[in-house]
C-alpha cells in the first residue's frame, strides 16, 4: 500500500494524522518521511497502513526480557499464591499450574502467530480488523479494543497494588509483625509506585531498552536462590501425599471441592496474562515480526516452567495452612511473605520479598510501558475520548508520555476501590485474565471461523514468517475452548456464603467498561469511527460511513482519511 501524504481538508481534523497534527506545538511536529528511504521493518507498518514514527530502539534481548518481566513470575506467583491456597492447598498450588500451562501456552502461541503476521503497536485489536468481513470490521475493533485497553489498565493496576502490598509486607517482617499496613496505607503507597514507574516511563526507548535488559536476569537469579534456600533451611518439608494430592477446600466454603478446586487456576490465569504487552512496542522493536513473537513463546514457556518449579517448591516448604501459626492466618495478607520469613527467618523473609518487590516493580514498569502504546495506538484511530490529545508523541523522547500519564490516572483510579474494600481488589485481578482473555480469544476465533469467507473477499489471512505450520489450527481451537471455560470460572465468587466481602466484583467492572463502550459507540463511534485507520479496505470503510450518514443528513465533517 502506497502511504502518500493526504492533503484533503479533513487531515486539519484527524488526530490519526501522522503528517499534520494540530495542535501539537508543545510536543513537535512529526516530520515527514521519505517513504523510499525507510527500513524494511518500517516499511512493513506502512504496509499495514501507518505512516512509522516510533524509533526502533528495542533489541531481541531486551524484547525477551520485557516479555519474561511482564508475567513476573517469581512475584506475581507470590501474589497471587492465596488463590490456590484457598481453592485446594498445595495440590491447587501444583495441579492448577500444571493443568493452567497447556491452555496458557496456546494462547499465547496463537497470539504470537498473530503478532508476527501483524506487527503493531495495536496488536490484536488491529488483526482483528484483518480477521473479520468488511460489515463487522468497525464493530468488533471497537469490543476488541475496549475489552484489550481495560485487561491491560486492570493489569497495570493490579501489579502496582501488589507492589504496594509487597512492600508493606516488608517492613511489617522488618518490625517482627508489629506494624499491620491497612488498606489506606496500600493505597497512599501505591500510588507513589504508580507514579515512579510513570517516571520511568517518561524515559526514551534507547534507555527503557537499556534497563529492561537488566530485568530478566535479575528475576531469574531471584527465583533460583528462593527456590535454593527454601529447601535448604525447611527441615519440616511437607510429605509428596500432601502436596499432590491431600487437597484442603475447607476454606473456599464450596461444596463441591472439585469445583472451588478451579479457582486455583486464577494465580496462573492472572500471571500468564499480558502475551501481546511485547506486541503493543512491535513498532519500536527491531525485526518485530520475528523477535516480538519469538519472545512471547520463550518467555511464556520459562515462565509456565519456573513457575511450576516455583508452586512445587513452595507446596513442600510453606509450613501449615490454618491454626494461628498457619499462612493464611498471618496479618499482612500475604501468605507467601509468611512462608519467606518462617522458613528463612528475619533476614532471609526480608531479602526475598523485597526480590520479590523488585521484580514486580520491573512487572508494572513493563505493564504500563506497553498498555500507553496501546492507548497511542487506539488514539491513532480516533477510538478513545480526546484521541486528538493522547495521540501527540514528545519530540524529546519520541514516546507517547501523555498516553503513560493517562495510563497512570487509570491506575489510581481504579485502585481506589481498595479503600473500600479488599474483594474489590481482588474483582480487579479477576478482570485482567478475564478481559485480556476474551480480547485474545475473540481474533483467534475469527481466524477459524471466518478464512474462506475472508478468502473470498480477496483479503486472505497471510501468516507471518514466525507461524506454527500444521499444528496452527488444533492449538488456536484450544485456547478458544479454554478461554471460555475459564472465563466463566473467574466470575464466580471464590470464597462461599457470598457477602459484600466475598462477592466477586470482576463482573460488575467488567459489565460497567463494556456499558460505558457501547453508550460511547451509541453516542460517537457509530457515526465517527470505521475502525483502524490502516490496512486493507479503510477507505472503503470510510466512504461507505460518509455515504450512510449524507443518506441520513447526517454532518461528515471531521471524519478522518485513512493514512
Amino acid at each position: 500500500m502506497a502511504i502518500t501524504k493526504n492533503t484533503e481538508s479533513s487531515v486539519t481534523e484527524r488526530p490519526a494524522s501522522i503528517d499534520e497534527v494540530p495542535g501539537r506545538s508543545s510536543f513537535g511536529e512529526i516530520p515527514l518521511t521519505d517513504f523510499s528511504s525507510l527500513s524494511e521493518e518500517d516499511r512493513k507498518i506502512a504496509a499495514l497502513g501507518y505512516k512509522p514514527v516510533l524509533k526502533r530502539e528495542f533489541g531481541a534481548f531486551a524484547s525477551f526480557s520485557f516479555a519474561l518481566s511482564i508475567s513476573g513470575v517469581f512475584a506475581t506467583v507470590v501474589t497471587t499464591a492465596i488463590y490456590p491456597l484457598y481453592a485446594g492447598g498445595a495440590p491447587a498450588m501444583v495441579w492448577c499450574w500444571f493443568i493452567g500451562t497447556f491452555g496458557c501456552m496456546s494462547i499465547a502461541l496463537s497470539v504470537a502467530e498473530l503478532v508476527s503476521a501483524y506487527p503493531s503497536s495495536g496488536a490484536l485489536y488491529y488483526a482483528t480488523s484483518q480477521l473479520v468481513p468488511e460489515s463487522q470490521v468497525a464493530v468488533a475493533s471497537w469490543i476488541i479494543g475496549w475489552l484489550n485497553l481495560l485487561g491491560q489498565v486492570a493489569g497495570t493496576a493490579s501489579t502496582d497494588y501488589g507492589c504496594a502490598q509487597l512492600l508493606l509486607a516488608a517492613v511489617a517482617i522488618g518490625t517482627d509483625f508489629e506494624y499491620t499496613p491497612d488498606a489506606d496505607q496500600t493505597v497512599a503507597v501505591m500510588i507513589g509506585i504508580v507514579a515512579i514507574h510513570g517516571l520511568i516511563n517518561t524515559l526514551s526507548t534507547k534507555w527503557l531498552d537499556r534497563i529492561t535488559k537488566y530485568y530478566a536476569v535479575f528475576h531469574i537469579i531471584s527465583l533460583v536462590a528462593c527456590c535454593i534456600a527454601l529447601l535448604v533451611c525447611q527441615k519440616n518439608k511437607h510429605s509428596a501425599h500432601y502436596v499432590f494430592i491431600e487437597v484442603q477446600s475447607q476454606n473456599n466454603g464450596w461444596a463441591s471441592p472439585g469445583f472451588g478446586f478451579l479457582f486455583g487456576l486464577l494465580s496462573i490465569g492472572w500471571v500468564c496474562t499480558d502475551y501481546t504487552a511485547i506486541a503493543a512496542c512491535a513498532e519500536e522493536i527491531k525485526d518485530a515480526a520475528v523477535a516480538a513473537p519469538r519472545s512471547i513463546a520463550l518467555a511464556l514457556s520459562m515462565t509456565c516452567f519456573l513457575g511450576l518449579v516455583l508452586n512445587i517448591v513452595l507446596a513442600f516448604t510453606m509450613g501449615t495452612l490454618d491454626g494461628d501459626d498457619g499462612i493464611l492466618s498471618n496479618t499482612i495478607g500475604q501468605p507467601i511473605a509468611q512462608v519467606f520469613f518462617n522458613v528463612l527467618g528475619k533476614k532471609g523473609g526480608l531479602v526475598f520479598t523485597i526480590a520479590a518487590f523488585i521484580v514486580l516493580n520491573f512487572t508494572g514498569i513493563t505493564a504500563l510501558q506497553a498498555n500507553a502504546r496501546t492507548i497511542w495506538a487506539l488514539a491513532r484511530d480516533e477510538m478513545l475520548p480526546g484521541s486528538r490529545f493522547w495521540y501527540k508523541i514528545s519530540k524529546y523522547t519520541g514516546t507517547p508520555i501523555i498516553a503513560v500519564w493517562l495510563n497512570v490516572l487509570f491506575c489510581i483510579a481504579i485502585n481506589l476501590v481498595g479503600l473500600a474494600s479488599q474483594p474489590a481488589i481482588f474483582a480487579v485481578f479477576s478482570c485482567t485474565a478475564i478481559a485480556l482473555d476474551l480480547s485474545y480469544c475473540v481474533p483467534i476465533a475469527c481466524r477459524l471461523i471466518y478464512w474462506k469467507r475472508l478468502a473470498a473477499e480477496g483479503r486472505p489471512y497471510v501468516p507471518g514468517p514466525w507461524n506454527l505450520g500444521r499444528f496452527s489450527f488444533a492449538v488456536n481451537l484450544y485456547a478458544v475452548v479454554w478461554t471460555g471455560v475459564v472465563s466463566i470460572i473467574f466470575l464466580f465468587p471464590n470464597i462461599l456464603p457470598v457477602t459484600a466481602q466475598t462477592m466477586n466484583y470482576a463482573s460488575v467492572i467488567l459489565v460497567g467498561i463494556l456499558v460505558f463502550a457501547w453508550f460511547y459507540w451509541i453516542l460517537y463511534g457509530h457515526n465517527r469511527y470505521y475502525g483502524p485507520r490502516g490496512g486493507d479496505g479503510a477507505d472503503k470503510r470510510r466512504a461507505s460511513l460518509i455515504g450512510r450518514l449524507e443518506s441520513k443528513g447526517k454532518s461528515t465533517k471531521g471524519i478522518s482519511s485513512a493514512n
